[in-house]
C-alpha cells in the first residue's frame, strides 16, 4: 500500500460529484484516479480549495484536505498567505509517500519546492501541449514561469500525454518523461450500443470551457455557413468578459445554434449520443477529455487539434486547420453513412484499447509504487 496525495485545487465539486466542473478534465480525471487508487487499498488525499464546511472531509474514502477559499486573503498578499501556506499546511496533513499534480502553472513549483525540502516524491503530469513549450505561451508573469519551471525541472518523473509532449520536453528542457494515456469512464462492452445514423437535421456538438484558447468564434463561423445542420454548445466563460458576452449574443442570433450553459458530467453522455460528430476548434490543446468521452460513445471528431495525429492517421475524424476545412469536414461526414460508420467503430475501438479506466490507472499505479519505493 503507498500512501499517495494529488494536488488539485478545483477537483472538490469532481470528488462530489456535484455540478460543478462538468466539462473540467483535468479534475475529473484526478477525481477519478483518487477514488481508484483508493479502491485498490491505497490511502489517498486530495488537496483542494476549500468548499462547503472548512473541515477536512472522508468521500468515498478519500481524504479531501481543505487549502483555503479561493477568496481568502488581501489583493496582493494571498498568494503567499493563506494560499502558499495553506498548501503547505494541507500536504503536512497528508503526510503522503508520493505527492502528484497535473497541469502547467505555479503550483507544480510550489508543490516541487516543498517535496524537494522534506524528501518526498513529486511526480507532474503535463495537461497541454503549452505545458511543454519553453516560451510559457500562457504564463504572464515572470514568477508563475520561474515557478512552473523548477517544478518541472526537480519533479521525481515527470508525465506526458502524447509523443508531441515527450519530444518537446526534451528538446526545451532536456527533460525524459513517460507517456501516459489519460483514463476515461465510459460504457463497457456490455452497456455499450452503436450510434444510430441521423434521420433528421444532423447535430454538431461542440463542449469546453468558453475561452479564447477554444475559439469558440471560429465554430460558430462554421454554423453560420451549415444551416441545414443543428449545432449545440455547452460550457460557461471562464470570466464575465467582452469576448464571452460577444459570443453569447452571436449564439443568440444564429438560428441553428443551440447554447446549453454548464452541462453536468452525468448529462453529457446524452449529449454524445444524440450528436452525429464533435466538433473542436482549439488553438491548442492536451489530450481533451471530451475526445475520450466522445470516442468511447462510438463518436467521431472534426477538430483543428489532432494530439498525435490520432484523428487523421487511425481514421477517428477528420483533423482540418481553418473554418473552411472544418466546413467540408463536417460535411463529407454527415454526407457519407458508409464513412461515417467507419470513423464511429475505430473510434470506439481506440478508446477500449487506450484509455478504458483499469487499463489506465494500473500504469499509473505501477508508477507511484515504484517512484514510492525508489531510496
Amino acid at each position: 500500500m503507498v500512501n499517495i496525495c494529488l494536488v488539485a485545487h478545483f477537483a472538490y465539486g469532481a470528488v462530489t460529484g456535484g455540478s460543478q466542473g462538468a466539462i473540467g478534465g483535468v479534475e475529473r480525471q484526478t477525481s477519478l484516479m483518487a477514488k481508484w487508487l483508493q479502491a485498490k487499498g491505497h490511502k489517498v488525499s486530495l488537496l483542494t480549495w476549500t468548499e462547503g464546511n472548512e473541515h477536512d472531509e472522508m468521500i468515498d474514502g478519500v481524504h479531501v484536505i481543505k487549502i483555503c477559499r479561493q477568496d481568502s486573503g488581501l489583493p496582493g498578499v494571498r498568494f503567499f498567505y493563506p494560499r502558499w501556506t495553506g498548501l503547505i499546511s494541507a500536504m503536512k496533513r497528508a503526510n503522503a509517500d508520493v505527492y502528484y499534480q497535473n497541469c502547467g502553472e505555479y503550483i507544480t513549483g510550489q508543490v516541487a519546492l516543498w517535496c524537494k525540502a522534506n524528501n518526498k516524491k513529486f511526480v507532474y503530469s503535463l495537461a497541454n501541449d503549452a505545458d511543454a513549450d519553453p516560451s510559457f505561451p500562457i504564463m504572464h508573469t515572470l514568477r508563475e514561469r520561474w515557478l512552473y519551471k523548477y517544478g518541472l525541472l526537480n519533479a521525481d518523473q515527470v508525465i506526458a500525454q502524447t509523443t508531441i509532449q515527450k519530444n518537446s520536453l526534451k528538446k526545451g528542457f532536456n527533460i525524459d518523461s513517460s507517456i501516459m494515456p489519460m483514463p476515461c469512464p465510459g460504457p463497457d462492452q456490455n452497456q455499450y450500443q452503436p450510434l444510430e445514423w441521423y434521420t433528421d437535421k444532423p447535430t454538431i456538438l461542440w463542449a469546453a470551457r468558453i475561452h479564447e484558447s477554444k475559439r469558440l468564434e471560429l465554430f460558430l463561423q462554421v454554423a453560420s455557413e451549415l444551416p441545414e445542420y443543428n449545432f449545440i454548445v455547452g460550457g460557461s466563460p471562464s470570466k464575465e468578459d467582452a469576448y464571452s458576452l460577444g459570443l453569447t449574443d452571436k449564439m443568440r442570433q444564429l438560428e441553428n445554434v443551440t447554447y446549453l450553459g454548464m452541462v453536468a458530467r452525468a448529462d453529457m453522455p446524452a449529449l454524445y449520443r444524440s450528436s452525429i460528430l464533435f466538433c473542436c476548434s482549439s488553438e491548442y490543446e492536451g489530450f481533451p477529455n471530451t475526445f475520450l468521452e466522445a470516442w468511447s460513445q462510438g463518436l467521431p471528431i472534426v477538430s483543428t487539434f489532432d494530439p498525435d495525429h490520432l484523428i487523421q492517421e487511425r481514421k477517428l475524424g477528420i483533423r482540418a486547420t481553418n473554418k473552411d476545412e472544418l466546413v467540408s469536414g463536417i460535411s463529407e461526414l454527415c454526407t457519407n453513412r458508409e464513412l461515417w460508420q467507419l470513423h464511429s467503430s475505430n473510434a470506439r475501438r481506440y478508446y477500449q484499447d487506450n484509455h478504458s479506466v483499469d487499463h489506465v490507472m494500473e500504469r499509473f499505479e505501477t508508477i507511484f509504487i515504484n517512484i514510492a519505493t525508489q531510496i
